[in-house]
């Protein structure tokens, strides 16, 4: 399946990886927003807030890791990667509203 973006036609491989670096990007402006927090909390709360921005990096970095391999990968694997890649980010996305929740 070829999709259109800005004008170039995208194979499905290509497709996912952008798709796939949008998600990273997302994560990386949701921990520096915590970052940012954190610079402005009580040093009794910044303290576990930086913990949770580590436990969030870490949580993130699979599909960081991941998105190099996959642009090298054969269309054929990419929904297997998908399905990977919706996962990871379904538990930062968990994880990072439950967290955001407590600091309120």
């Amino acid at each position: 399946m070829l999709i259109k973006s800005r004008g170039v036609k995208m194979n499905k491989r290509d497709e996912y990886v952008t798709n796939l670096k949008q998600t990273v990007d997302e994560f990386n402006e949701k921990i520096a927003e915590l970052e940012v927090k954190a610079g402005q909390a009580r040093a009794e709360v910044k303290a576990e807030i930086e913990k949770q921005i580590a436990s969030l990096k870490e949580q993130a970095k699979p599909l960081t890791d991941k998105l190099d391999q996959w642009k090298e990968e054969s269309e054929e694997k990419m929904d297997e990667y998908l399905k990977e890649a919706k996962k990871i980010r379904d538990a930062f996305l968990h994880s990072y509203n439950y967290f955001k929740s407590q600091l309120k």
